[in-house]
C-alpha cells in the first residue's frame, strides 16, 4: 500500500491522541471532516490502522518499575518461550532481535520486589538460557 504524506500526518496525529475527534484531525490537517473520515476508513480497510489503543500517562508509568529484559533462548524454543511470556501480563512488549540475545521483553511491576520476582520467574522458564535486565529510569522520547 502506498501512503501519502497526508496519511502519514494523520497517523502521526493519531499517535499523539488516538481519541482525537475527526473534526479536530480535519482542522489540524486543513482538510474537510469528510476527507479525513474517508482516509481513516481507507487506512483501516487496508490494514494500516488495525485498532486504537490506550496510551498510559507518564504520571501512571512513573509509579511502575519498568525494565528491559534481554533473553537468550535455547534452539527451537522460540514458540514455547513466546507463549509463556505472553501469559505473563507484566510483559508489556516482546521483541525478537538480532545479536547475542534473542528477545527483548519490556516488563512493568509495581515495586522492585515484584520486578525481581518477575525476572526470576522469566529466567526459570523452560527454554530460557540467560537473561540480562536493565531498569528503565526515565523515558526521554515516547511516540
Amino acid at each position: 500500500m502506498s501512503m501519502t504524506d497526508g496519511d502519514r500526518k494523520l497517523i502521526a496525529l493519531l499517535g499523539e491522541n488516538a481519541r482525537m475527534p475527526v473534526a479536530e484531525l480535519a482542522r489540524r490537517l486543513h482538510l474537510s471532516r469528510t476527507t479525513v473520515q474517508a482516509r481513516l476508513e481507507k487506512l483501516e480497510r487496508e490494514g494500516v490502522i488495525s485498532g486504537y489503543a490506550v496510551k498510559l500517562s507518564e504520571a501512571y508509568l512513573s509509579g511502575l518499575v519498568r525494565a528491559h529484559l534481554l533473553i537468550t533462548i535455547a534452539p527451537k524454543s522460540l514458540a514455547a518461550v513466546t507463549a509463556e511470556l505472553a501469559a505473563i501480563r507484566e510483559v508489556t512488549t516482546l521483541h525478537s532481535v538480532s545479536g547475542s540475545f534473542d528477545l527483548i521483553a519490556v516488563i512493568a511491576a509495581p515495586s522492585i520486589a515484584e520486578l525481581d520476582r518477575l525476572i526470576d520467574l522469566i529466567g526459570e522458564l523452560s527454554g530460557v538460557e540467560r537473561t540480562l535486565s536493565s531498569i528503565i529510569l526515565s523515558t526521554r522520547i515516547s511516540r
